[in-house]
């Protein structure tokens, strides 16, 4: 049962992940489109609340996917830090899955 619970908390961190990171790409875009070409602000309008709301989820999702993998604290801090930078949860999915931190015996 513990181990059905660990590997379904980590395909549902890495979509969440991901799903971040694309939406950062997203905005990314959309600003580019807004500021630097001043043809559109549909890209802003559309991934500015999309990307809001994976933020929110990957938080969320970290910190619980924290618990039940049994994260170390400072494994949890980069996970979280990695929501900043654009496609920083991209690459702390690479480094935990590369790593295999994802497991408690890895990460203690």
């Amino acid at each position: 049962m513990r181990r059905d619970r660990q590997q379904l908390a980590r395909r549902a961190f890495a979509v969440v992940a991901v799903l971040e990171a694309l939406t950062w790409l997203g905005l990314l875009v959309g600003m580019w489109l807004k500021y630097l070409s001043d043809t559109t602000e549909a890209g802003v309008h559309l991934f500015g609340p999309l990307h809001g709301g994976a933020f929110v989820l990957y938080v969320l999702t970290a910190l619980v996917v924290s618990r039940v993998l049994r994260w170390s604290p400072w494994v949890t801090l980069v996970a979280l830090a990695a929501s900043v930078p654009p496609l920083g949860t991209l690459a702390f999915e690479l480094w935990l899955t590369r790593a295999r931190r994802a497991a408690p015996a890895a990460v203690g």
